[in-house]
């Protein structure tokens, strides 16, 4: 193997351990901030484990062909060491800025969609509610009105088809579906 693959390995495994550093790190501050279970987090760990495995073994294939050397490890130590002793807590810190930056954006836009969506869906639902009841209250009130103003006319009609009226059965089909309506009518419109 050139010398040149040697320090191309040597880098690209340096940039892994500062990789592994910074998804490390970002774990971490994920499982404080979220409270994950403590069976949870053993669990993430060895997934953390055999991911960065795989990940390193990538890297070391598209370097040299998957060689394992001294200065493979010499280079993902350094790159560990580098990323905790200088860039650690920038990490950690645009960590919890961008959970901060999500949970802003978040309730801005659950905001903007019970703005937008919930309050006028919930307001034309109260109003289509109350303009069917008046509606209803109106249809009533008419009908009461026009029964009022026929009662002259409607009685005498009513005692000459009294002698009728004492004959006639309503049919049973009828009956049910007049209780029906009824019963339906008093369920939509009746007072809550």
């Amino acid at each position: 193997m050139n010398p040149h693959t040697q320090w191309l390995t040597l880098t690209w495994m340096l940039l892994s351990g500062i990789a592994m550093g910074v998804v490390f790190d970002s774990y971490r501050v994920l499982s404080i901030r979220f409270h994950f279970a403590r069976w949870s987090i053993h669990m993430l760990d060895v997934l953390y484990w055999v991911a960065s495995a795989l990940f390193i073994f990538r890297v070391l294939y598209a370097s040299n062909r998957g060689e394992l050397r001294f200065y493979v490890f010499l280079g993902l130590l350094l790159g560990v060491w580098l990323y905790f002793w200088a860039f650690s807590v920038t990490t950690q810190r645009f960590v919890v800025m961008l959970l901060k930056i999500v949970r802003r954006l978040t309730l801005i836009v659950n905001s903007i969609l019970r703005i937008l969506i919930v309050h006028p869906v919930l307001a034309l639902y109260r109003l289509v509610r109350k303009l069917v009841r008046w509606t209803w209250a109106l249809i009533v009130f008419l009908g009461r009105m026009l029964i009022y103003i026929l009662m002259p006319v409607w009685k005498p009609l009513v005692w000459l088809i009294g002698p009728l009226k004492a004959r006639w059965r309503t049919p049973e089909l009828l009956v049910k579906l007049g209780i029906r309506l009824k019963n339906t009518a008093k369920r939509w419109f009746g007072r809550r």
